[in-house]
């Protein structure tokens, strides 16, 4: 069986650092960070307290005051991201088939706001009996997003949450390909979404040590590849892909952003948190994206590495790297954009991979920003390129977007410039 080629045809975006695609493509490139002190719950009494919230957000442009209270943080970013890619794309829904067009979302947690609300204020503590809201169980559920997107469009084909932490949104846009390209649909609405900025996810993370508490500085505090660095910054947000099978796309006149050819997926089998410190798990999902691609290292140009500002993930992250790539790894750009949008979780994919597909398209590496002069690990080798502080121009043929997951979770995607063949 021929495989179909698939392409990216539609971006939607709600990031820290941005409400729109466009607004977060420029504000990486211009390296802006997105950290500031917290504002949707009091953390003043937290180890940390800031974080990478969205800012400037109105719901209620793109979702019914009425149906938006039926919806936890989380579907209400990821339901805006696929208003925006479905717009972006040009799609006619009237003239599209909808039982062909499906909807893939991840989320590492899922409506974490919703239960720690329902349960802190409803269940033991009322004298007459637990009361719950009806909507609880359907705010909270992780696949509720991608339900809902679903239902908004009226699109019928495979429709699912993926849920593998930090790794999920780029398992959800593994999965779209997969279905893609063995002819299960035509368009598939893939991404990702996270709301986690709450008392129990903030205060669930700082119990784990796994976030930064530079409270003086949030600005700075994301500073991936640093020796200085002392965990990562939560982030929320949603990112949405259209990726759509090639003959489909050119049959409706479709712009295309580039075109994803390969996706790797492994394990580290090694610890719930902590990544394989030699960087196997992230060795082999590189390894196995390449070989799906059908790509050389040598063909790479560009790394959106998942590069989260924790001491033992950068380090093994740089080594598998470096054990791939070889001696073509110096000739690479590597950035992490979590420098700025701070780590997204299962929306970090999503988002990483819009950025890569906007590196292929612009020829533009966004940068890793916040790393000074002399704050060098001796783990790290820094004649790799990590594209510190500053955006770089360089023709970029393929990119790559890593992600990986507490679990030992990881998942890679590999995008390129589309060439009609």
């Amino acid at each position: 069986m021929e495989l179909k080629r698939v392409v990216v045809t539609g971006l939607g975006a709600v990031t820290p650092v941005g409400n729109t695609p466009e607004e977060t493509w420029n504000n990486m490139v211009n390296g802006v960070s997105g950290a500031a002190p917290i504002t949707l719950f009091d953390a003043s009494k937290f180890k940390t307290h800031f974080a990478c919230e969205v800012k400037g957000l109105n719901v209620n442009d793109y979702i019914d005051r009425k149906e938006a209270r039926k919806m936890d943080r989380y579907t209400q970013l990821a339901f805006i991201s696929a208003i925006q890619a479905v717009n972006d794309s040009g799609m006619d829904l009237d003239a599209t088939d909808k039982d062909r067009v499906g909807v893939i979302f991840g989320v590492g947690i899922g409506g974490i706001k919703t239960f720690e609300d329902e349960v802190g204020y409803y269940g033991a503590h009322k004298e007459d009996g637990p009361k719950f809201n009806p909507f609880f169980i359907p705010k909270m559920i992780a696949d509720i997003a991608a339900g809902q997107i679903s239902i908004h469009f009226g699109f019928h084909g495979p429709n699912y949450a993926t849920t593998s932490a930090c790794a999920s949104s780029t398992n959800a846009l593994a999965d779209a390909f997969n279905q893609l390209r063995l002819g299960k649909a035509d368009v598939i609405l893939a991404g990702g979404a996270e709301a986690a900025i709450c008392a129990c996810g903030v205060g669930g993370f700082n119990a784990m040590h796994a976030l930064s508490t530079r409270n003086d500085d949030p600005e700075h505090a994301s500073r991936p590849f640093s020796a200085s660095r002392d965990g990562f910054i939560m982030g929320e947000g949603a990112g949405c892909l259209i990726l759509e099978e090639l003959e489909h796309a050119k049959a409706r006149g479709a712009k295309i952003y580039a075109e994803m050819v390969g996706e790797g997926e492994s394990a580290d089998a090694y610890h719930i948190t902590a990544s394989h410190p030699e960087g196997l798990g992230a060795k082999l999902v590189m390894e196995r994206a390449l070989q799906d691609a059908g790509l050389k290292p040598e063909d790479i140009d560009y790394i959106n590495v998942h590069g989260t500002s924790t001491p033992v993930g950068d380090v093994s992250e740089a080594k598998a790297i470096k054990q791939v790539f070889g001696d073509a790894a110096y000739k690479l750009n590597i950035s992490s954009t979590k420098s700025m949008t701070g780590h997204l979780l299962g929306a970090a994919g999503a988002v990483e991979a819009m950025a890569s597909v906007l590196a292929v398209q612009n020829d533009i590496v966004p940068p890793t920003i916040n790393h000074e002069e002399g704050d060098n690990d001796p783990e790290i080798d820094y004649n790799l390129n990590f594209t510190f502080n500053k955006a770089q121009k360089r023709e970029v043929r393929a990119a790559m977007s890593n992600t990986f997951g507490f679990g030992g979770h990881n998942a890679c995607v590999i995008f390129k410039k589309y060439a009609a063949e």
